[in-house]
């Protein structure tokens, strides 16, 4: 099934819009938890198991897992996503946007590696940067438009003229 498919599937099946962000954080953890970063896997997987049937889709923040040297319990998150919720999409949070044979990597690391059902990805370098991800049959690609951070603005708001001998917004 496409990612498309999958996620309509969930919005119907759990009836819900909800996308559950797992941006896993040690030092916010509750109780005898707090601070560390090996229970990274657990504490997320307690989230998935209490929210699996509520939601349209989860959605793992690749940074903060890398970020705690915890890769491989998001490895073993996405495992356990696709026994517990196989019907819940997962959106794997990784703003890319690179060149050609990184772009070729991370398209791997996002599809073979964790699995993913889809890959949040920044256009800003052009379409070169989306295509391998692209060659991913079924595979989605999240492109990011308007952010919600409030430095967002500076560029996403601009009016850019297209006036001969106006400099571009990168000179």
């Amino acid at each position: 099934m496409i990612f498309t498919e999958q996620l309509r599937h969930a919005q119907q099946q759990n009836n819900s819009l909800l996308c559950v962000g797992l941006d896993p954080e040690p030092s916010k953890f509750p109780g005898a938890w707090k601070g560390q970063s090996d229970r990274i896997y657990d504490f997320c997987a307690a989230i998935v198991d209490a929210t699996k049937d509520l939601v349209c889709a989860f959605k793992p923040q690749i940074a903060y897992f890398a970020a705690h040297r915890a890769e491989d319990q998001l490895e073993r998150l996405m495992a356990h996503m696709r026994r517990v919720a196989p019907q819940v999409p997962v959106i794997l949070d990784a703003k890319r946007g690179d060149i050609g044979s990184t772009a070729d990597q991370y398209a791997r690391e996002a599809f073979e590696r964790y699995q993913a059902d889809a890959v949040t990805l920044s256009p800003f370098m052009g379409f070169d940067t989306m295509e391998p991800f692209l060659k991913y049959p079924g595979k989605g690609v999240i492109l990011l438009c308007r952010t919600s951070n409030p430095g967002g603005s500076d560029l996403q708001n601009l009016r850019l003229a297209d006036v001969e001998g106006q400099p571009r917004v990168y000179e």
